[in-house]
């Protein structure tokens, strides 16, 4: 039996990338390595079957879906990357004065 590919599939005679294409995939994509995951705790590996089962995926689909998430997700940003903005704007202003101001509006 190719690998990935259930009896049915092969008698049909679906190619795997067909079968990956149709389900989302894309071409760049469709070449895809095999990934074994050793000493995985039994606590995980439970979260993961029910993750998976409520999303109608099968295990290895959840992973991946997990796994390309969590690489694609952006850098989180760094409050340290704010630092000097808005500074031509607070430009000659007394910020406490405006912070103060601002307080007693919401009265």
């Amino acid at each position: 039996m190719a690998a990935g590919l259930s009896e049915r599939d092969q008698l049909r005679g679906i190619a795997p990338c067909c079968l990956f294409l149709h389900n989302g995939g894309n071409w760049e994509d469709a070449e895809m390595a095999t990934l074994n995951i050793k000493n995985l705790p039994d606590r995980i590996h439970r979260k993961l079957r029910e993750r998976a089962a409520a999303r109608h995926r099968s295990v290895a689909q959840e992973v991946t879906h997990l796994l390309a998430e969590a690489l694609d997700a952006a850098e989180p940003l760094s409050i340290l990357e704010l630092r000097g903005l808005g500074k031509d704007r607070w430009a000659g202003k007394d910020a406490a004065a405006r912070v103060a101001e601002e307080r007693r509006s919401w009265d």
